[in-house]
């Protein structure tokens, strides 16, 4: 459920997503790596201990 809201409101994993579909990707292998990514954003976030920050708004 968090990858289907996560792909509905984060623009760059929703990118991702659709970019991966593109790939001639399974939906739900798509969702899989959306999932990853997800994941890999959580543990960073912990590893680091300071809050999570959108890079994709700073670049130009």
């Amino acid at each position: 459920m968090a990858t289907c809201t996560a792909i509905q409101y984060d623009s760059e994993l929703r990118q991702y997503y659709k970019k991966k579909r593109k790939e001639g990707k399974l939906k739900m292998i798509a969702l899989n790596n959306v999932r990853n990514k997800l994941l890999s954003r959580v543990f960073a976030v912990v590893k680091r201990g300071t809050s999570y920050v959108e890079l994709q708004k700073f670049a130009a």
